[in-house]
């Protein structure tokens, strides 16, 4: 067994197709048929289902599948680590981020490649559970999320700030323009555009509701932040948008930003890394770098 070997079989794991899988080792179909092959030999299962094409991985197929990642996972440490010794961090961090951190991202990456510039960067927009997700099976070397609203395990936690909401509207609504400020039970029957569900930011949103009493129905759905703005232009249309991300863009032209209240609902983000010993260099040093808003020490969750 040679590590080519688990790289292949992680590859068409990820690409669920031979072709991809050997583009993206930069071998050819043969070679990467031929290395699986040798390595079923060699453990005396069979780990692809073959047919013409790629139809998955047998049960025993998921089992090496973890198995040679935590070993590549490993491996990738140790060539860190030496590296580290030699000329300093390099390699590539993968950072995963849900949507509503977007706008901070830079306050996190910024410091760290001007201090690590070896280190090249590639940052996902994610929900909060493929962030969990792709961590777990070392597909990001880190991630940005809530820390305080759904259960985290395996991952140790830097707080970085606290989210907060306001309810855009257009400056011009004539129910709400002699308002500075809206409670959540007042929001709730608005024609509101919110986030989908499969994002966190709304089911904070909808638990926030709930404590009060109410169920909003929203008329406009969007996996966007920025449509969450757009959409508040609209004649009668309200959005619940982080108060964070009007401060970084703005408050869009023609719409004003209404406080939420009674309850005023704050939720923690911050990093996460994988819970494993030793840490890559990559990720160690980000976490060391990123300082929360508050004194809060770095925990396991």
């Amino acid at each position: 067994m040679i590590l080519k070997h688990l790289v292949y079989l992680d590859a068409l794991a990820r690409e669920r197709h031979f072709r991809r899988a050997a583009e993206a080792c930069n071998v050819s179909q043969p070679t990467l048929s031929a290395a699986l092959t040798q390595l079923e030999t060699e453990l005396g299962v069979m780990i692809v289902e073959r047919d013409r094409q790629f139809k998955g991985l047998t049960h025993e197929g998921e089992l090496v599948l973890a198995h040679a990642r935590r070993i590549l996972a490993g491996a990738e440490v140790l060539r860190q680590s030496v590296a580290e010794g030699r000329q300093g961090v390099s390699g590539r961090l993968r950072l995963g981020a849900i949507p509503t951190a977007l706008p901070m991202i830079a306050e996190v990456t910024g410091p760290y490649c001007e201090r690590f510039p070896n280190v090249s960067l590639t940052v996902l927009s994610l929900n909060s559970h493929e962030i969990e997700r792709r961590i777990a099976e070392f597909e990001l070397d880190a991630g940005i999320t809530y820390l305080d609203n759904e259960p985290l395990e395996n991952v140790i936690v830097n707080p970085i700030y606290q989210e907060s909401y306001v309810l855009l509207v257009r400056d011009d609504d004539p129910g709400l323009t002699s308002q500075t400020e809206i409670a959540w039970i007042e929001a709730a029957p608005l024609k509101l555009c919110l986030l989908t569900p499969d994002m966190q930011n709304r089911r904070i949103i909808d638990g926030i509701f709930r404590s009060v009493g109410q169920v909003p129905v929203p008329v406009i759905e969007t996996n966007s932040i920025f449509n969450l703005c757009t959409h508040a232009r609209l004649p009668g249309i309200a959005s619940v948008v982080p108060r964070q991300l009007l401060e970084f863009f703005g408050t869009p032209i023609g719409t004003r930003a209404l406080p939420l209240v009674r309850p005023e609902a704050r939720r923690t983000i911050g990093l996460i890394v994988a819970d494993r010993t030793p840490l890559p260099p990559i990720a160690r040093n980000l976490m060391d770098m990123t300082r929360p808003v508050t004194a809060i020490e770095p925990v396991r969750a």
